[in-house]
């Protein structure tokens, strides 16, 4: 690991600002077991992982049985739960983004499809699905499971544009290295009136403040970025992305916990972990914004 290229921020990624200051550090429980310090930008208040290893190093930090959106394990209890609920999070999604869009069907993009359940279900609902998946084993393993051909990452820049009529990054954004650079071109190939849902962990979450710098979505280095909704409308805004609705990711308090507990405390406590989660979404069911994850959807402004 000590052959990575660094990543070493002397300004914010979003908003430029030089008022800097490390939050906490954090370590790598899925691969490496390195501490990362995390710095929190005073302006914009989005948080970002430091000395982080460059797109052309970060590859091997993904490699791990563990890493479930690129292996789709059921190993383990947690793994286990994420499959049972998994069903009914592919249905609130879909709704949402039928809601949103106002149509049963039309164009989709999939980005960061992983093992290809949400682009299958999509499918099935009668949508013409497109998924990138930059991990080669997690493309194959999706055409093993669901029959269907997920694109490399890179296909992204060959979009069309005007095309889709919803662009969906479902913890996605967080793992991209060019973050300006990836937003313009969502808003290049989206259609006006189009929509894209962007899902990422909330760091000022009840669950973010108890569990610390062992919170489970910290997910150093993997996790580039940290975002509360103040840092996400900031970065929204400087892209002309107008959003237009939140919602809250009522199960992920409970998984996130579970993870958290488990690296916190070793073993863990599954009656604590699941008593966080649940203090986590009464706290969020009176501010939604307190949500572990929450999902942003936005539209050309």
């Amino acid at each position: 690991m000590q052959s990575d290229n660094l990543i070493h921020y002397t300004a914010c990624p979003s908003c430029g600002s030089s008022d800097l200051s490390t939050a906490l550090t954090a370590e790598d429980h899925t691969v490496s077991h390195l501490e990362f310090a995390i710095v929190e930008c005073a302006e914009c208040r989005l948080r970002f992982t430091q000395d982080v290893p460059d797109a052309a190093s970060i590859g091997r930090y993904y490699r791990s049985e563990n890493y479930i959106s690129h292996s789709d394990t059921s190993k383990g209890l947690v793994n286990r739960l994420y499959h049972l609920i998994r069903r009914q999070t592919l249905s609130d999604k879909r709704h949402l983004l039928e809601a949103a869009t106002r149509q049963k069907k039309g164009r989709l993009l999939d980005i960061g499809a992983g093992t290809g359940a949400f682009a299958k279900h999509m499918q099935e609902a009668g949508w013409e699905v497109t998924g990138l998946e930059p991990d080669e084993e997690a493309r194959q393993r999706a055409g093993d499971l669901y029959g269907i051909s997920l694109l490399p990452a890179e296909d992204l820049r060959m979009m069309p544009a005007d095309h889709f009529d919803a662009i969906t990054l479902w913890h996605v954004l967080e793992h991209v290295h060019a973050l300006h650079d990836y937003l313009e071109q969502l808003k290049k190939i989206l259609k006006r009136g189009g929509r894209v849902f962007i899902a990422v962990p909330n760091y000022t979450s009840f669950d973010a403040a108890y569990y610390k710098s062992s919170w489970a979505a910290y997910d150093v280095p993997r996790h580039l970025y940290h975002f509360c909704p103040d840092a996400m409308v900031r970065l929204l805004d400087q892209h002309d992305l107008m959003l237009q609705v939140t919602r809250p990711m009522w199960y992920d308090s409970f998984y996130i916990s579970m993870l958290s507990d488990k690296y916190g405390h070793r073993r863990g406590n599954m009656l604590r972990a699941v008593l966080v989660g649940a203090f986590s979404n009464l706290r969020a069911f009176v501010d939604k914004s307190k949500c572990s994850s929450v999902i942003y959807v936005a539209g050309k402004s």
